[in-house]
């Protein structure tokens, strides 16, 4: 009896939980950093909000003139995506150096070199984007030494619509199996790599390599000085012929190389004479990033992204987002200039895609998207009020003082503000989708009647504000990696429609 009436307690009180959890409704966001209450029409409201969507791509006047950093990943490839994305090519130009000058090829420079067997240009692979099944083609090109001023200027950043001019090709056509990149390749006879590019470059620019160290006080000793290298070999240029693959590349790891394989012998110690011995190894030039002695300058890159769009649609009912250099989307919500004033709980963008897996599976989604204003004002664009970091104060207008006009460090956070790429799935199989937080920029339009601006949507590998100064403010997704054809906002299927979801209470 005391076990049964223990029980019957239990159950009593686990009823009591359920009825308190079932009257305690609560409407969770898709972001996960909110609670917004009942939507009981009373005195919690939902609706939505039409979108007015345009499509438009950074080129034209709105021309992408992103540059990498030092420490960005940069790309090599070439895609043929049959959609409106169009295809893309992605060359790699760069500059692998002697580490010291004036420089000797062996450990001492009273070594003698008996043969020289070959030189490997070797890149730093890191991972892909596209389609790894289908071969990629890679030829290198040497850079000329007068290959122009901006080239050489070694402290500029190029943007990725740039290219110097390329000479001769000093390799045959490199096949890359990218499925291959992850198997171990023998160096030497002690070294072994993995995930590493390598691309043996011609008997002719080995012999004229190698040659150049043997005249020890002459001009036509290449590594004498930077300078004097630079006249020799100003770099190479790295081009995809064909594929369908994207491939990113870590230029400052040690896997990217240019090694110089020979014979040596080495002097004795007691400069005697040299050893019988013929030793098989190499040295390797790197890229430098930096001053690494009291002459050795920082080396020279440069990735030229080029698309090859097809006609891109209106963008009423769908729209093309390609992560840099890529398009956007502009959004204007009309409603919003006519609307009362209400208590805002939720306002969110609702993204949708528009599936198409013969391809989608091929060339994914970016990972995330951003949300910015068009001043009406300049006619520039400016951050999104209050919601990229409710944590931290910014003037996106940059007039009050002590105050920054992005989030201090770029600290967006994406919890609350939300573009992150979401996955649902039903019946007709998975969509990928996004929700942008637009709460307290809404709730700003409604209450100070401030501008209801129109905002431009798109997968930000990075950006800028101009008119606010030069500082570049990196984004979260890797250049050109990404693309998603999603709903507009005259879409007329309601499950891939672009629209504003507003969770509001009337004021009374």
């Amino acid at each position: 009896m005391p076990i049964r009436n223990l029980f019957s307690g239990f159950l009593l009180i686990l009823f009591f939980a359920l009825s308190l959890v079932s009257c305690t409704k609560f409407d969770t966001t898709t972001i996960g950093g909110d609670l917004i209450p009942e939507v009981d029409n009373v005195n919690t409201f939902a609706d939505t909000l039409d979108i007015v969507t345009t499509q438009n791509a950074f080129e034209g006047i709105y021309k992408d003139t992103t540059k990498l950093s030092l420490l960005d990943r940069y790309v090599l490839g070439k895609t043929n995506d049959p959609t409106a994305f169009g295809n893309t090519t992605a060359s790699l130009f760069l500059q692998l150096k002697p580490t010291f000058f004036p420089y000797f090829i062996g450990v001492s420079p009273k070594d003698t070199i008996v043969n020289a067997d070959s030189v490997v240009l070797c890149l730093s692979y890191k991972n892909f984007w596209g389609d790894s099944t289908t071969p990629l083609n890679l030829q290198v090109f040497e850079i000329p030494g007068n290959a122009g001023g901006e080239w050489d200027s070694l402290n500029t950043l190029h943007d990725i619509n740039y290219a110097p001019s390329i000479g001769a090709p000093v390799s045959d056509v490199k096949t890359i199996d990218i499925r291959d990149l992850s198997s171990y390749v023998k160096v030497s006879k002690t070294d072994s790599t993995t995930n590493q590019i390598r691309i043996k470059l011609s008997d002719a620019f080995k012999n004229r390599l190698f040659t150049r160290d043997t005249i020890s006080t002459s001009s036509q000793n290449a590594f004498l000085s930077d300078s004097l290298f630079r006249l020799f070999n100003n770099g190479f240029a790295i081009i995809a012929n064909s594929g369908n693959a994207l491939m990113y590349l870590d230029i400052n790891n040690s896997n990217t190389r240019l090694e110089l394989h020979y014979q040596k012998k080495s002097r004795t110690s007691n400069d005697s004479g040299y050893s019988s011995t013929i030793d098989t190894v190499y040295s390797s030039f790197y890229f430098n990033a930096g001053y690494q002695g009291s002459n050795v300058m920082r080396s020279a890159v440069a990735n030229k992204i080029t698309r090859n769009r097809s006609a891109l649609p209106a963008g009423d009912q769908e729209l093309y987002l390609q992560t840099t250099p890529g398009t956007f989307a502009t959004l204007k919500i009309p409603k919003l200039d006519t609307m009362k004033n209400v208590i805002v709980h939720r306002a969110e963008i609702q993204i949708q895609q528009i599936p198409d897996p013969s391809t989608d599976r091929i060339f994914t989604e970016p990972s995330f998207l951003y949300l910015d204003l068009i001043d009406s004002g300049t006619n520039k664009w400016k951050p999104i009020y209050y919601d990229l970091n409710p944590n931290i104060s910014y003037d996106p207008d940059y007039k009050l003082p002590g105050y920054a006009y992005f989030p201090l460090n770029g600290e967006v956070d994406i919890e609350y503000f939300g573009g992150d790429l979401r996955k649902k799935y039903s019946l007709a199989g998975e969509q990928s989708y996004y929700v942008i937080n637009i709460t307290r920029h809404v709730q700003q339009i409604l209450t100070k009647h401030t501008p209801n601006y129109q905002m431009r949507l798109f997968p930000a590998h990075s950006f800028s504000y101009p008119q606010y100064g030069s500082t570049v403010i990196p984004y979260l997704n890797p250049i050109a990696r990404g693309r998603v054809k999603v709903g507009g906002g005259s879409n007329p299927n309601p499950a891939y429609k672009m629209r504003v979801r507003i969770v509001y209470s009337k004021i009374k």
